[in-house]
């Protein structure tokens, strides 16, 4: 682990060195914690995330799974409920929703349903979003979907900050967590502090102060929210970014102080715009902050369609910087 008498140096390494090392850290650190999922030990992972682990730690730590994420996610509910700290890998969220039976009517539900008997101290971790050309089956954001399950915690690194630190926080909670991490995150190169650790995991972040407009998004979209802030500060229009990080439960106040400073909001989310996480949000500052607003809330999501594999018409059907620039100015009135 770092030395954490180190508090001034800084290491680089991208967003899938950074999964990687607190996968290892959760490991090396507690000997309840082990990892199984599929491919994650001699592939090395989807995404390249578990690669050399199987050699460092073995199979009994680092466990490939059958094809069949019910199966294996169920047996990692049972291993959490028996008093380990399994680490779940589901490939891509896609094919969570083979798994959503276990997650939905058990672990999300097995505290209330044994009268706060048992809890189910699991992590799920999967790839989201669009980008990659991977066609309709494989590029889909579903986390929204996950953010409306009460009993289990969503959660959306998009820095290599929280890559890193956001595990280990979460293996210390005693129910459910989800870790969607977006794919084109994976080869995002950063520094980080060498003595890095846990973060808190129930706080949204304020990436960019702003005066103008509050733009609110998470994962991927980050990125993206923040090239658009940059073009717009190229049109005098100082956009505030934030970054949700968690989903659910969502820190809608530091929301509501942003919008009632700017008095103008955007959000941007990869999920399609009908029932997603923005419309949510939307609804809770209308709710909240009607009489601060200067304009309707606007809303950048994906397009309502299956995502084209063409990667013009998957870039059309994603946000995209220009598109959230489009967005804050008819916020504006600049449009």
């Amino acid at each position: 682990m770092p030395d954490k008498a180190d508090a001034t140096s800084t290491i680089e390494m991208t967003y899938r060195e950074a999964m990687r090392e607190a996968i290892r850290e959760a490991l090396q650190r507690d000997e309840r914690v082990f990892l199984m999922g599929e491919d994650v030990g001699r592939y090395g992972g989807c995404y390249a995330v578990s690669k050399g682990l199987l050699a460092e730690f073995g199979p009994e730590r680092i466990r490939d799974a059958p094809l069949s994420e019910s199966g294996f996610t169920g047996a990692g509910i049972g291993a959490a409920v028996a008093g380990m700290r399994p680490i779940v890998e589901l490939m891509t969220v896609n094919f969570s929703l083979l798994a959503l039976d276990q997650i939905l009517n058990t672990a999300a539900t097995m505290r209330h349903m044994s009268g706060n008997q048992f809890g189910v101290p699991l992590v799920i971790r999967m790839a989201t979003g669009g980008g990659r050309q991977l066609a309709a089956q494989h590029s889909r954001s579903l986390e929204g979907w996950y953010a409306h399950i009460p009993g289990i915690k969503v959660l959306a690194p998009a820095t290599i900050e929280d890559a890193r630190g956001m595990l280990w926080t979460a293996l210390e909670d005693p129910d459910p967590v989800l870790i969607f991490e977006n794919i084109m995150l994976y080869n995002m190169t950063g520094r980080i502090a060498a003595n890095a650790g846990a973060v808190d995991i129930a706080k949204a972040a304020i990436r960019r102060a702003g005066r103008d407009v509050s733009l609110i998004t998470y994962g991927g979209s980050l990125w993206k929210t923040l090239e658009a802030a940059d073009a717009l500060a190229r049109q005098d229009i100082d956009a505030e970014v934030i970054d949700l990080r968690s989903l659910r439960p969502l820190d809608t106040q530091t929301i509501m102080d942003s919008v009632t400073r700017t008095r103008r909001a955007v959000i941007v989310d990869e999920g399609w715009r009908s029932g997603s996480l923005a419309a949510e949000i939307c609804a809770r500052i209308v709710e909240q902050a009607f009489w601060e607003l200067d304009a309707p809330v606007g809303r950048v999501c994906s397009a309502e369609v299956p995502i084209p594999y063409p990667r013009h018409l998957e870039q059309a059907a994603i946000p995209q910087a220009s598109t959230i620039v489009d967005a804050v100015k008819a916020a504006l009135g600049r449009g």
